[in-house]
């Protein structure tokens, strides 16, 4: 617990994680803004005019939607602290000193996957909160009750928090893998942002050459597609079914901080 309570400090006393929740709250305002107007042509009946139908037309689905606001982009910002975590004490060098204290790296990274879950469920408690409020306005203001005693929102809620969580170990594990901060920065924000567009593209094109429309649903396979999966009301024809994407991120997770035990139980540190 003083490891983790020292990577929080660490944390705390930087700059750097306010630029990101500056970001992450200016993303929550976007999405909520594009969530909320989608939400009310659904909700007028215009649901087929943007391809919405079936259950995820429904006001719980919509819900559902509307109060996980700004996951996107804010996955990427946590993502992005927990690569800060590590590279962080390579760029100022004080990585030496941390293993010296604290001798068994597998304990330091441990702790730097601990803090990093509680630094993703603060961020996912921040943003909820804001889409709560904000939702609960909207959703009142259309007729709507709040909807919070649905299944389908209570589990876009708890896979949200799953996500934050999820993302923030996986930047971790980038940072022990890519320990120059601003190429792991850069090739993380590189690979999420424009990877994962990229990935949609190719298993476009792989089922129109296959004219199989199946093959969409692996582009699940991707984390970002995968946390998009995990949180949506009911799966289509291009996506499988929540869970899947639940498995999948799990996955990553354990993966990642497997490697990231490996990768500094065996790097030399000067």
């Amino acid at each position: 617990m003083n490891l983790v309570r020292a990577e929080l400090l660490k944390i705390r006393t930087t700059s750097t994680w306010w630029w990101l929740a500056i970001g992450a709250f200016l993303s929550i305002v976007l999405a909520f803004a594009f969530n909320a107007w989608i939400a009310s042509e659904v909700l007028n009946g215009k649901g087929e005019t943007y391809g919405v139908t079936g259950e995820s037309a429904g006001v719980a689905a919509q819900a559902a939607n509307i109060y996980t606001s700004g996951q996107y982009l804010g996955l990427m910002f946590v993502m992005l602290i927990g690569i800060l975590m590590v590279t962080n004490e390579f760029f100022h060098q004080t990585a030496t000193t941390t293993f010296l204290a604290t001798p068994r790296r597998s304990t330091v990274i441990v702790g730097k996957l601990v803090a990093a879950c509680v630094l993703g469920f603060t961020f996912w408690l921040a943003t909820t909160v804001i889409d709560l409020i904000a939702g609960g306005v909207f959703l009142g203001l259309n007729d709507q009750g709040p909807q919070l005693g649905e299944w389908t929102v209570q589990r876009a809620l708890l896979f949200n928090l799953l996500a934050y969580a999820i993302w923030t170990v996986l930047g971790v594990g980038i940072g022990t893998l890519i320990t120059n901060q601003l190429g792991a920065v850069i090739t993380a924000a590189v690979l999420y942002l424009v990877g994962t567009q990229v990935v949609q593209l190719l298993f476009l094109l792989l089922s129109r050459l296959l004219d199989n429309e199946v093959v969409m649903k692996w582009q699940v396979i991707w984390p970002a597609v995968a946390s998009q999966v995990m949180i949506s009301s009911s799966p289509t024809e291009f996506t499988p079914a929540w869970w899947v994407g639940a498995l999948v991120l799990v996955g990553y997770a354990v993966l990642s901080g497997a490697i990231g035990i490996m990768l500094t139980r065996r790097r030399d540190i000067a």
